[in-house]
């Protein structure tokens, strides 16, 4: 009987810690804010984030640890962001630096959010990438150098790229609550 009991309430507590993992992540799918970051996460730092594993590690979730710093890659067709349409400005979840306007995000077809153009030619730096076999050209973050995914030739005009990114490594700010920090800072 007492098995029975620690059972049941094991089962209790393990269904809550789900549902309030579930219930965070969604609230925080699609407007992320700089609120609970780390010190080096800022939408308004330019300056470049140097720390070693460790120090990430110790501050970023495991999952956006594996693809920024790991350089893994997420299942096709599992990122919140794949077939997003809302208006604002794509981040860089390790350390917030802007990424990506979404006017420049297109429906690709590939499984992992696709955009054109990046905001500035320095929000992203590239690097020649030979792994599993096949010649690719990896894009990471201009500011903490997060993995971020991989540029393609094969993207619509105005640039003909495809920036084919991890959903995971992103952060979202929907363009009017952006204005409205603007306006309110100022």
């Amino acid at each position: 009987m007492q098995k029975l009991i620690f059972v049941s309430i094991w089962a209790v507590i393990v269904a809550q810690g789900c549902f309030s993992q579930t219930n965070h992540s969604n609230k925080t799918a699609m407007d992320s804010t700089d609120k609970n970051k780390h010190a080096a996460y800022s939408r308004t730092d330019t300056g470049k984030v140097v720390m070693n594993d460790d120090e990430w590690r110790k501050i970023l979730p495991a999952d956006v640890y594996h693809i920024a710093r790991e350089k893994g890659t997420e299942r096709p067709y599992s990122s919140k962001y794949e077939a997003f349409k809302e208006a604002g400005t794509y981040y860089c979840a390790a350390c917030g630096n802007a990424l990506f306007k979404s006017d420049t995000k297109f429906e690709s077809g590939c499984g992992w959010p696709s955009f054109y153009e990046p905001v500035t030619k320095g929000s992203i730096i590239y690097a020649p990438d030979h792994s599993h076999g096949m010649d690719r050209t990896e894009v990471m973050c201009g500011r903490c150098k997060a993995h971020l995914g991989h540029v393609f030739n094969d993207g619509p005009p105005p640039t003909g790229l495809r920036y084919c990114i991890n959903g995971v490594v992103l952060d979202f700010t929907r363009a009017q609550e952006a204005e409205k920090k603007y306006k309110d800072s100022l």
